[in-house]
């Protein structure tokens, strides 16, 4: 059983991740406020919907970096492009509180002691100037909290965090790029 990264070492976002009440304040101001407080899934594209027996049970927003490293290129291996290496946010609620954080894995953990990882099952273009919104299915969920029993997780309402456009010119360099997105944590109904 993998064990959960204590919130408290918040070295995991570290000074990556500079959030400002300013910026947490106009990410929850640019949501509508009838869907910011309540868990009710969102509009998707079909193939980003989540199967029939599952219900919403926890809703974040999230504000942070996607993470590019640069890396030879397949097609030609004198110049570099841009690779997704791991996502770094802090998770908000609607009233703009820290619940948590995302990282690699992906992983997601709050500051209720639970954290869920998950695979990537589909992907959809709804915004081409933002990262892609997804569906993904829970392979770990573990400790007490909002998480333990998670079976799907969707990103949604994507703003930033594309690659850069310009491509990396050597080995080792690294991109933080901004985005936001709100993230909903299904279970199983009962």
């Amino acid at each position: 059983m993998k064990k959960c990264v204590r919130l408290r070492d918040r070295s995991l976002v570290g000074s990556a991740v500079k959030v400002t009440a300013a910026l947490v304040a106009m990410l929850l101001a640019s949501l509508s406020a009838a869907r910011a407080d309540d868990n009710r899934a969102p509009e998707v594209p079909a193939a980003l919907e989540v199967p029939d027996g599952n219900k919403v049970e926890f809703h974040a927003y999230a504000v942070g970096v996607q993470i590019y490293v640069s890396a030879p290129s397949a097609a030609d291996p004198t110049k570099f492009v841009w690779v997704f290496k791991a996502p770094e946010a802090v998770l908000f609620d609607s009233d703009g509180n820290i619940v948590g954080i995302h990282y690699a894995g992906p992983t997601w953990e709050t500051e209720s002691g639970s954290m869920v990882v998950g695979a990537r099952m589909a992907g959809a273009t709804v915004d081409p100037t933002a990262i892609a919104w997804l569906k993904l299915r829970a392979v770990s969920a573990d400790g007490p909290g909002v998480l333990a029993r998670t079976t799907y997780i969707q990103r949604v309402n994507t703003a930033g965090g594309l690659a850069p456009s310009v491509a990396p010119t050597a080995s080792g360099q690294e991109a933080r790029v901004p985005y936001t997105a709100e993230y909903f944590f299904y279970r199983e109904a009962q």
